[in-house]
């Protein structure tokens, strides 16, 4: 099987400020704070993994103000265009209390080289969070419901020229894709088919040649789908043995990294970082004017 084309270089926010400050997810409590050192710790443990796997992980500060704004996945979708511009469609937050972030994120990303665009800003137009966008063989698919917005799909598709392929979100704990979604080759994802509605599931599935069906009490519990993959290692949070035994048989390596503090936000490993080095022509097929694909109703 081919290895996924990209995760190899990816972006992180240090956890300077980092804090439960409000809820907007079933997994905040503003009473269970998350432990600062160990948070730090875990979050050092995490990058260190990845940079001793080989991949490249550059670094962001942190806002004072924006504490949720160490969950990276969320700045926005790192992609090299056709013409290998490396750019980054800014996220357009659901919650104005996350919108900060962007707006600290978009110079560092314009100052290191990147391009930056967006659907929406501000509270304007469409709302779109990169944590429900991921790369699928030569498409995106692409979470919409609790967090991105379906016309988001649209300006996205135009915006990048590929092909977008939406499902539709209706689990209100696993609000983002990468809570359910997680590919691993060409061939290969794990899928929790629960966190969305029946015609989605069932278009997700049909999308994946061999997937890993998470049950509901897996993807929730472990975070499990929330993990990142280096070639052919698997960088999780916690692995269910079940789990387990179908990567191994798959010939991938399983490496767990406490990441537990984190849970508490409502995010885990993917969430933590961010890969920007998704490629239009290599791993996008590049659509003139773009297309968005939905499930049947």
């Amino acid at each position: 099987m081919s290895e996924l084309g990209w995760g190899h270089h990816y972006i992180a926010v240090v956890p300077t400020h980092f804090r439960i400050d409000y809820v907007i997810n079933p997994f905040m409590d503003t009473a269970v704070q998350p432990d600062g050192p160990t948070a730090w710790r875990q979050w050092h443990d995490m990058v260190e993994t990845l940079r001793g796997l080989g991949a490249r992980v550059d670094v962001i500060p942190q806002r004072s103000d924006a504490p949720d704004m160490v969950y990276a996945m969320n700045l926005g979708l790192g992609v090299v265009r056709a013409d290998g511009t490396p750019s980054v469609v800014m996220s357009h937050m659901r919650y104005p209390q996350r919108r900060m972030e962007t707006r600290s994120a978009q110079p560092w990303f314009a100052e290191h080289g990147y391009a930056t665009s967006y659907v929406g800003r501000d509270g304007v137009g469409a709302h779109l969070e990169a944590g429900d966008a991921f790369a699928w063989r030569d498409h995106l698919v692409v979470g919409y419901g609790p967090r991105t917005e379906e016309l988001g799909l649209k300006h996205l598709a135009s915006d990048l020229g590929v092909r977008v392929h939406g499902v539709r979100i209706t689990h209100p704990g696993m609000y983002h894709l990468d809570l359910a979604f997680c590919p691993l080759d060409d061939r290969r994802a794990m899928v929790c088919p629960t966190a969305l509605d029946a015609e989605s599931a069932e278009a997700l599935l049909a999308l994946v040649p061999e997937p890993l069906v998470l049950t509901e009490e897996e993807a929730l519990t472990t975070f499990c789908a929330n993990s990142v993959v280096v070639g052919r290692t698997v960088v999780m949070p916690a692995c269910p043995d079940r789990v387990r035994a179908q990567l191994e048989d798959w010939g991938f390596e399983v490496v767990v990294v406490d990441v537990s503090e984190f849970h508490k936000g409502g995010g885990s490993i993917r969430c933590l970082t961010n890969p920007v080095d998704l490629t239009i022509g290599r791993d996008l097929l590049a659509v003139p004017g773009g297309e968005v694909l939905l499930p049947r109703v």
